[in-house]
């Protein structure tokens, strides 16, 4: 099994506390509101949102995909940081056994920086294509979109 690593960095206007608490800490009271035309909920499986949590998040019925369930390994809500792991998916992978997703908020003028990466553990024998990755951080990348457009349009929300 191999490693594919894959980085990226967001500029937003919206104040590191505000994005983290959106899209980690409240994220189950909040994407379903922001994004009702994808997520319809997301709830805890296991735990109350602390490291070892298990988050189930429910899209709609006119997605490709149905569910992901995602395990907290690490979370510092005072240095903006999220650690978890994608554990399932009614999708099947064919390529790739899991991901680890890692997520840092640092402050930048009045907005902040979000710093994402991405551990790609592939299964053996197998090759994940760069095109491959760039499909899934797109959808990514517009929920990520979505949520900083709905927090300047809502300055009280995460506040």
């Amino acid at each position: 099994m191999g490693v594919i690593t894959y980085s990226h960095e967001v500029t937003s206007t919206v104040p590191p506390s505000k994005l983290f608490k959106a899209l980690v800490l409240e994220s189950h009271k909040c994407l379903p509101k922001i994004v009702p035309d994808g997520i319809k909920s997301v709830e805890f499986i296991e735990g109350d949102g602390g490291v070892g949590s298990i988050k189930k998040t429910n899209f709609v019925e006119t997605s490709h995909i149905k569910y992901t369930k995602h395990k907290i390994d690490a979370l510092d809500a005072g240095n903006f940081y999220c650690k978890y792991t994608m554990i399932e998916s009614d999708v099947k992978f064919d390529k790739i056994e899991f991901v680890e997703e890692e997520m840092k908020f640092v402050a930048s003028g009045s907005g902040c920086v979000c710093k994402m990466t991405s551990h790609y553990h592939v299964k053996e024998g197998c090759e994940l294509k760069e095109e491959e990755i760039k499909k899934g951080k797109d959808k990514a990348m517009g929920l990520f979109k979505a949520v900083e457009e709905y927090l300047i349009a809502h300055p009280d929300c995460c506040a």
